[in-house]
């Protein structure tokens, strides 16, 4: 029998070749990239303050097929939203209208920046990722369209250089001013493995997952936007913060170089919402170590005070999390098979992720799900994930 991820992985890549040729016509050039999503074990928010996050690629994917075509424009399919664009080229300056084709046209608008003009293309755009729930589906879609790029013009694949783009293309042209996590794990994760990142650095160490534990991501069910202002506050609040700090400590260049200590001598001169972001990463950037260390060591128990320190965190300090998000972290930590939970990605809704012993996966699954929308009245859905390899050509 085939594994349910290839299964799924299979179905979704002959998806795409039949949608292309529904919008594109019947060609034999047509190749698939293939793009997972991804969730955060621990270390949120600590990327653009250039700490360490601890995220793995999940077998949930989009899928892009594409070809190259005649002219000096990009066209994208998106099944999830029953539409085509057409992109001229050169790209025209972003527009901010927060459409999901800024993710593909930003992309190719970075390439052409660099040096790299891409070529006419035809792009047909499917996914079983699921949209706001906070597993990168807009990275996703940016690595995708980047190693699309890249093979549609034969160029050597180069994941950092992909990821960097991909980042910078969320920047400009849909107006979210995240780090790179997002992008350099889903362009470079590798199969059965979390991927620690030093985001100064971007030097990587990959740790297994073992094999009695299973990551389930916990959608709450309730979608968010990072667009509309509540993840770009908390960032101007850490740059403000890191500014102050610096003139008790010239050396500081951001957040990750600020101690405990330091940050107590600087309180007097930081305002609460400044001193409250800055806590957190301070704290949350060596959670980030510790978690990985502990999963290469099996300590359980040190896993699990991570994850739930993470979570109240995030809650009180960063103030990222909602109602429905601390109901399903707290449902879940409270089944005797949880290791520990937490939010995952930048919060403001979206999923919960938590690490379960295999032999209670099922049972976890369904208490978890059906004392939630019992409390809530909205639909959970959970998904028991897989850690894979980062973005290919298939």
């Amino acid at each position: 029998m085939m594994p349910v991820d290839q299964s799924r992985r299979s179905a979704l890549v002959d998806s795409a070749h039949a949608v292309f040729r529904g919008e594109f016509g019947d060609r034999t050039d047509v190749a698939v990239a293939l793009a997972p999503g991804r969730v955060n074990l621990i270390g949120e928010h600590t990327d653009y303050n250039g700490g360490f996050v601890l995220p793995m690629a999940i077998d949930r994917y989009v899928a892009i097929a594409f070809a190259r075509s005649e002219g000096r424009r990009v066209r994208a399919h998106a099944v999830r939203f029953g539409e085509t664009d057409s992109i001229e080229l050169p790209v025209p300056k972003p527009v901010g209208a927060g459409h999901w084709s800024d993710y593909v046209a930003g992309v190719v608008a970075m390439y052409a920046r660099a040096g790299d003009p891409p070529p006419g293309l035809d792009l047909a755009i499917v996914a079983d990722l699921p949209v706001g729930a906070g597993l990168s589906s807009s990275a996703a879609v940016e690595l995708a369209t980047a190693r699309a790029l890249t093979a549609a013009t034969d160029r050597a694949w180069d994941p950092i250089e992909a990821a960097q783009r991909s980042r910078d293309a969320e920047h400009d042209f849909a107006g979210v001013p995240c780090g790179i996590m997002d992008q350099l794990v889903v362009a470079a994760a590798r199969e059965g493995t979390a991927m620690l990142v030093d985001c100064r650095t971007l030097d990587r160490r990959y740790v297994p997952i073992p094999a009695e534990l299973r990551v389930v991501v916990l959608d709450t069910g309730v979608g968010r936007s990072l667009a509309a202002g509540g993840y770009a506050d908390r960032r101007g609040a850490c740059e403000a913060a890191v500014q102050i700090l610096r003139r008790h400590d010239p050396g500081v260049v951001a957040l990750r170089d600020v101690d405990g200590a330091l940050l107590d001598r600087a309180r007097h001169d930081l305002d609460d919402e400044e001193f409250m972001r800055s806590q957190h990463v301070v704290a949350e950037s060596p959670r980030a170590v510790d978690c990985a260390r502990a999963l290469e060591t099996g300590d359980v128990e040190r896993c699990r005070r991570l994850l739930v320190d993470s979570h109240w965190s995030l809650r009180d300090l960063y103030q990222v999390s909602c109602p429905e998000l601390d109901l399903m972290v707290s449902l879940a930590c409270a089944h005797e098979g949880c290791i520990g939970a937490r939010l995952t990605g930048a919060g403001f809704g979206g999923s919960a992720v938590a690490l379960v012993r295999l032999d209670a996966v099922d049972d976890f699954v369904a208490r978890i799900g059906s004392a939630y929308d019992g409390m809530t009245g909205r639909r959970a859905a959970l998904h028991v994930c897989r850690p894979v390899d980062g973005v290919a050509i298939v």
